[in-house]
């Protein structure tokens, strides 16, 4: 009736209806009024010309009846809405949906690593803080071990009893004086020459795909203006500066991924004992972990300092429930496995090493179940060390080999620097970060966005020649120059073999699965890179 109204249609309909009679008219204009809504009842349920519809009832309670009807019409046709919606919804849920990790390791162990962490391969560490003031440590000249190199360590080694104690002892009495305290070295943590403009053209230059700063070390103090390290931070003392924020901005504007180291605990807060662990987690790590998040929206969460507790007392699943369900980068954020003095290499993240130890385990022949980052300084020290020497440096074709040994086995390198406290990075850092961006622009296709190829040999500590592959593509990276045929069994004949940055050609014969390679005719003028030369298997996988 709706249509015929639209057209203007008029039309005589007779309704017998306890002896009523009604004649209609409905056009565009005229309102709709109760006769026509019983009249429209009647075509919406037609039961005859003669049948007597109403059953005996009068007019009025026969429009009572058709609003009814009416009301019962409409409500069902909202519950198939409902019920339409609630299905969508339910679809797009299963689909779409963020999933919900609960408060305990299994849930939060489900979820995956996030690919671009794996892709990335190579990122900057920076040890940054009070501590690149006396800048010292004893090195490994001095035959201490390798967790007694760490000069971001030099409060807790001088003021605590230990077997290097008096290394530190002495060197603060001729440097400072016993008068002078470590908080005292605020006034001189200045970062005046910091250039984070230019920190950031020198990881760009370096093939760095991510960056993790020292939000806050195990001394307590912030590179950021934390509420909850009231005069303890680098923008109301020192610098007076947001350092982390500055440095943020710079390299994220080179499209590098940027994280934030955060020590669990601290040496000397009032509240970081077993008494009160948890006022220190409510009021002051928690609150303090979260506003790092939401401010500056980290892509990588470095936790340490986790040994003293485990991880149900640090309530660490407490928290990455909150990163990973309600933060602000839950989809796209990682974060590693120091969560608690139990978890290393078994909950969390991706997993960790540190100058290929796994706490005092040795890790160079482990084989990883997840993605896994070993981090590791140039030399022995994390925080800037004035004690070492050029020895104790390692030389840009050793970090370029550590690089490769750690991709070919499906790890990532976190490789440190530790400026100055006046904000510069030591040159022969710059040095060696520049070597290895170098050798990346030539053969970066065969580290970046690569995996480990399952059929390669074992890596040893006499291994020369290490596997990666992307795709249908495999790449051999062989660390000595070869003089010699170089063989892979296990593979497709290839559509082509060629070395990465040189259009020499590479010949290769391919049978019964083993392609043959020879070495390639380069000399000193064509010679594509230093260090380690990569040849492309292209299609061989």
């Amino acid at each position: 009736m709706d249509i015929e109204r639209k057209v203007g249609f008029q039309r005589r309909h007779v309704c017998r209806c306890h002896k009523f009679r009604w004649r209609g008219r409905a056009t565009t204009n005229s309102p709709l009024d109760d006769e026509v809504f019983l009249f429209l009842v009647i075509q919406k349920f037609p039961v005859g010309r003669r049948s007597n519809v109403a059953f005996g009832l009068n007019r009025f309670r026969f429009l009572k009846l058709a609003i009814l009807i009416k009301l019962v019409s409409i409500i069902l046709n909202l519950m198939k809405i409902k019920y339409l919606f609630l299905g969508l919804c339910l679809i797009s849920s299963g689909l779409f949906g963020q999933k919900t990790y609960q408060n305990n390791w299994e849930s939060i162990d489900s979820r995956p690593v996030p690919a671009w962490f794996e892709d990335a391969k190579f990122g900057i560490f920076i040890h940054w803080g009070l501590y690149s003031v006396p800048a010292y440590s004893p090195t490994s000249r001095d035959k201490v071990g390798v967790y007694d190199r760490y000069a971001e360590w030099y409060w807790r080694r001088w003021q605590e009893p230990n077997k290097t104690q008096s290394f530190f002892t002495n060197f603060h009495n001729k440097a400072f004086g016993p008068n002078v305290k470590y908080p005292d070295f605020v006034n001189y943590f200045k970062a005046e020459m910091f250039q984070p403009d230019e920190w950031a053209q020198l990881f760009e230059n370096a093939g760095a795909k991510y960056v993790v700063l020292t939000s806050k070390h195990h001394e307590g103090f912030t590179l950021w203006p934390s509420k909850q390290s009231w005069n303890w931070n680098a923008m109301d003392v020192g610098p007076h500066r947001d350092l982390l924020g500055d440095l943020t901005k710079s390299v994220k504007s080179k499209n590098i991924k940027m994280g934030y180291y955060y020590s669990l605990l601290e040496w000397y807060n009032p509240l970081y004992k077993k008494e009160t662990l948890n006022e220190y987690i409510d009021q002051h790590m928690f609150p303090q972990m979260k506003d790092l998040v939401n401010t500056y929206h980290p892509d990588l969460v470095w936790t340490d300092g986790e040994w003293d507790y485990t991880s149900d007392k640090l309530r660490s699943t407490e928290f990455l429930s909150w990163l990973y369900n309600d933060s602000p980068v839950k989809n796209s954020v990682v974060v590693n496995d120091r969560w608690g003095k139990e978890t290393r290499s078994k909950h969390g993240g991706f997993y960790t090493t540190e100058y290929d130890l796994v706490h005092d385990g040795d890790a160079n022949g482990l084989d990883f179940g997840k993605p896994w980052e070993e981090c590791r300084g140039i030399a022995g020290s994390f925080g800037y060390n004035r004690n070492e020497n050029l020895e104790d440096y390692s030389s840009s074709e050793q970090l370029v080999h550590m690089l490769i040994n750690k991709v070919a086995r499906g790890g990532n390198l976190l490789l440190n620097i530790g400026p100055t406290a006046d904000g510069r990075i030591p040159v022969i850092m710059q040095q060696r970060l520049t070597d290895i961006g170098s050798w990346l622009k030539v053969n970066g296709e065969g580290i970046y966005g690569t995996r480990k190829w399952d059929k390669a040999p074992k890596v040893t500590p006499a291994t020369k020649q290490y596997f990666t592959q992307k795709g249908n593509d495999l790449y051999l990276i062989t660390t000595e120059f070869p003089t010699a045929a170089m063989h892979v069994s296990g593979i497709k004949k290839p559509v082509s073999v060629s070395l990465l940055g040189s259009s020499v050609p590479v010949k290769s014969t391919f049978k019964n699965g083993t392609l043959s390679i020879a070495p390639p005719a380069i000399t000193p003028g064509n010679n594509p890179c230093q260090y380690a030369w990569v040849v492309k298997i292209a299609g061989g996988i």
